[in-house]
């Protein structure tokens, strides 16, 4: 790059082009161009060689013959006629050009070197030559497709596509998330989770979009119509006085998963907020005793000194088995093992975390399962292989990593919580099929 111009080191605009083609017009040198774009001078030629336009000379009534020799050139049959044509071929109309080995086009010496074109030739108006014109609206236009269609594509050899695809496929089809799967094989996958999904979406690997379950739109919202007033029962314990408490750590998520409607167990599912963790236990029926001795025995298990430490806050929604806000914060000793709040009516929104996460429980049991033959130990090895999913909100790390990191292995354990390996995470209904 010449020392005496200061680059900018940006990409010509349209701006840039339409002044280009001016000073071109008035004659103007390719150095003073670029001093006053402040670019290098080869950048301007580089242009202007790249998206000049060819304007072909006008042929009507004129000589079809362009050869630089045409005027001195005695060869006789170039076109190898079977009977050999003694007439020279440049008095031929059949035009020598297109047969003859020693064509050289006869172009203008001035095009080959600064500037490349013809804009500001007072010869132009009389010239027989092909012209070529820079137009800075061609030339901006001729960029924008060059620019695009550069980035279009798979920038991947056949080989590390294949490589890609028995990577991406397997682990999608056992129900894992693109993010998991990226977090699973950092080393060996060369490519975002965007370009992921681009090479899925124009069906470069052997899964689809429909294998993508959160490539699927959701379901608008349903408006809600009334405005229940709030039970005397929630005073103290409403939404707004959860917001009072400020931010906090440790706030849990309560809510529910049912089957179909005339199962009678369901799940009750806590989630941690700050770890993504989710722990899910099997009801014998969606009602406050039951919601109640499941915490019960839950506290049994981890001491309620660790319950304390576990759930200082739950937040919940307004269904009837957790109608009872004593029923929850009143331990198996007679002291209060955590404090209850309640969200809105109608305002799942508040407690995201826990509604986000039963997409995962959905994906192995789909709407319309019946959750009459789970057992505890099923749910289980379902929560297992959810919180060993590698989320991308954690930076690749999987909630059940966090979990032992603040809980401890040990009490983990006890509630037959284990880490799954990344490569046997199934997040599919054949999860929990018996033989």
């Amino acid at each position: 790059m010449s020392k005496n111009i200061k680059g900018n080191q940006k990409h010509l605009t349209l701006e840039n082009r339409i002044l280009i083609e001016k000073s071109l017009d008035l004659g103007m040198k390719l150095y003073s161009i670029a001093q006053t774009l402040s670019k290098d001078p080869t950048t301007i030629s580089k242009e202007i060689k790249a998206h000049r336009s060819l304007l072909i000379r006008n042929e009507y009534n004129r000589a079809i013959n362009r050869c630089i020799y045409r005027k001195q050139c005695t060869e006789k049959n170039s076109c190898l006629r079977s009977v050999p044509c003694k007439d020279l071929c440049r008095l031929c109309s059949l035009n020598c050009n297109k047969h003859c080995n020693k064509f050289v086009k006869d172009e203008c010496s001035r095009l080959n070197h600064s500037p490349y074109v013809c804009n500001g030739c007072s010869d132009k108006h009389g010239c027989r030559y092909d012209k070529y014109y820079y137009r800075s609206n061609i030339a901006h236009s001729q960029y924008r497709t060059i620019l695009s269609s550069c980035r279009e594509g798979i920038n991947l050899s056949k080989e590390a596509l294949a490589d890609l695809d028995a990577i991406i496929t397997p682990g999608v089809l056992k129900g894992q998330s693109i993010a998991h799967i990226l977090a699973s094989h950092k080393e060996r996958i060369p490519c975002s989770s965007r370009t992921i999904y681009s090479y899925v979406e124009h069906n470069q690997l052997s899964i689809k979009n429909l294998d993508l379950p959160r490539k699927v739109k959701y379901k608008p919202r349903k408006k809600g119509k009334t405005i229940r007033k709030d039970p005397s029962w929630k005073e103290g314990r409403k939404y707004d006085d959860f917001i009072k408490l400020g931010y906090m750590t440790g706030i849990v998520e309560m809510d529910t998963v049912v089957g179909i409607v005339s199962d009678s167990k369901c799940l009750l599912t806590l989630y941690f907020r700050d770890l993504h963790f989710m722990i899910a236990i099997l009801l014998s029926d969606k009602t406050q005793s039951s919601v109640t001795n499941a915490l019960n025995l839950l506290e049994s298990d981890i001491g309620s000194c660790t319950f304390f430490n576990f759930f200082p806050v739950i937040l919940t929604d307004n269904g009837s088995e957790f109608m009872n806000p004593n029923l929850i914060e009143i331990g198996i000793s007679g002291l209060q093992r955590t404090n209850v709040y309640y969200c809105n009516p109608g305002a799942s929104w508040q407690k995201p975390g826990v509604e986000k996460n039963h997409e995962y429980i959905r994906y192995i049991l789909p709407k319309g399962t019946s959750f009459e033959t789970l057992t505890q130990e099923d749910v289980s090895l379902m929560m297992n292989h959810i919180n060993s999913t590698a989320r991308a909100s954690l930076n690749g790390l999987t909630p059940i990593e966090l979990a032992i990191r603040l809980f401890g292995k040990n009490t983990l354990d006890k509630l037959s919580i284990q880490k799954i390996n990344p490569e046997d995470v199934t997040l599919k209904p054949q999860l929990l099929k018996r033989n």
